[in-house]
């Protein structure tokens, strides 16, 4: 005979209710891991999209993504020459707010020379970037479709969209969209019609737009990186970064508020798990201390209360564990930022929630074990 499994037949529509808003609580823990692991998947996804073993960028900066980096356009041309630089390739980052159909839509665009590394790794629909001006891939996330055109810069300049990616997206959940080099350099540097009127009158030459933001480089095989990184920051105006430094500055330093934020957001969610399953199995107890009065009347052995408490702990995290964890499978696709929920980390949260229950069921043990069987006797009475 299961006690366990008779006390919630017993009261099963309270159970599957407690259940279910314990459930409730358990699948946003779960959201928070998903949260958590996308927003370090999307930040090191922006720097692995380049496909870049080295990130030549200004002296003194940890750019692109850590902080501002501005260089000359020639200087990929410089890079290409040192030794043990198999493919180099300029490339400027901006962000840019729109509007599509009355809708505001924030986007990071990233300028690519063709042909060079930079650019986008993999579409799922469309073509590459063909013609030299005016063309655009942009994440599939924007909801643009290929054909349409989209307006940008101060001029509203009409960019087609010719491919989409996946996932393509930033530590802050904008979409990427991908333009060439000259386009980038051209909306980062234009000035709208009335402005540039205006600094006209006062005899400004305007800024040259030959800047860049990084140059990234693909390094020989037979090269070690670090090497090469050493070689070019001996120029006193370029400052070399690897492909290992840039993951390390974007997953330590430019999210690290932001993974401590969600952290903690996290751990507060565990302890209110435990303390609201301690508080229902308290409480689950203190409504059978007449039957566990009668049991140890009746000599049964305080390891079969202890089990009954225990299952039943167990029962609640579990079935609220998988029910959390439907939820959020059914809802991910509606989520503003991406969830990106792994084996590991799913498991991880579960095994969490496993000795929750355990620690929170050591309350309504220590209730069970103090109750005296004579109370089977005096209830009866």
């Amino acid at each position: 005979m299961n006690l366990a499994y008779r006390d919630i037949k017993h009261n099963l529509l309270r159970f599957v209710l407690t259940n279910f808003g314990l459930s409730l609580l358990l699948g946003i823990v779960v959201m928070i891991t998903g949260v958590y692991g996308g927003l370090i998947d999307d930040a090191l996804r922006q720097a692995r999209a380049a496909g870049a073993d080295l990130w030549v960028v200004e002296a003194g900066t940890n750019g692109p993504f850590a902080e501002s980096s501005r260089i000359s356009g020639d200087t990929r041309e410089l890079v290409s020459r040192v030794y043990g630089i198999e493919r180099a390739g300029s490339v400027t980052y901006q962000n840019m707010q729109i509007e599509i159909g009355g809708r505001p839509l924030r986007m990071y665009l990233v300028g690519f020379e063709p042909g060079r590394p930079g650019g986008p790794r993999q579409l799922v629909a469309g073509r590459e970037i063909l013609r030299s001006h005016y063309e655009i891939i942009v994440d599939r996330s924007t909801g643009l479709s290929l054909g349409q055109e989209v307006g940008l810069g101060a001029r509203g300049h009409k960019f087609t969209v010719v491919g989409l990616t996946r996932d393509a997206v930033t530590s802050s959940g904008d979409a990427v969209g991908y333009i060439t080099l000259r386009d980038a350099q051209q909306l980062q540097f234009e000035l709208a019609p009335p402005a540039s009127r205006r600094e006209k009158a006062r005899g400004a030459q305007g800024e040259a737009n030959d800047q860049i933001n990084a140059v990234i480089a693909k390094v020989s095989p037979n090269v070690r990186a670090d090497e090469v990184a050493a070689a070019l920051s001996r120029w006193k105006h370029l400052t070399a970064l690897t492909q290992e430094q840039q993951e390390t500055l974007l997953s330590k330093y430019v999210i690290e508020r932001a993974r401590k934020q969600q952290g903690l957001i996290m751990v507060l969610l565990v302890i209110v798990s435990a303390v609201i399953i301690a508080l229902i199995i308290y409480t689950l107890t203190m409504d059978k201390v007449r039957s566990i009065a009668t049991l140890k009347f009746v000599g049964a052995p305080d390891r079969t209360i202890v089990g009954m408490i225990v299952q039943q702990a167990l029962s609640m995290g579990i079935f609220g564990y998988f029910t959390g964890l439907a939820l959020v499978l059914i809802f991910k696709p509606y989520f503003p930022r991406r969830l990106v929920l792994d084996l590991e980390s799913v498991s991880i949260v579960f095994a969490i929630t496993i000795v929750v229950c355990l620690l929170a069921s050591t309350l309504g043990i220590r209730l069970a074990l103090k109750v005296d069987p004579a109370e089977a006797l005096a209830s009866s009475g």
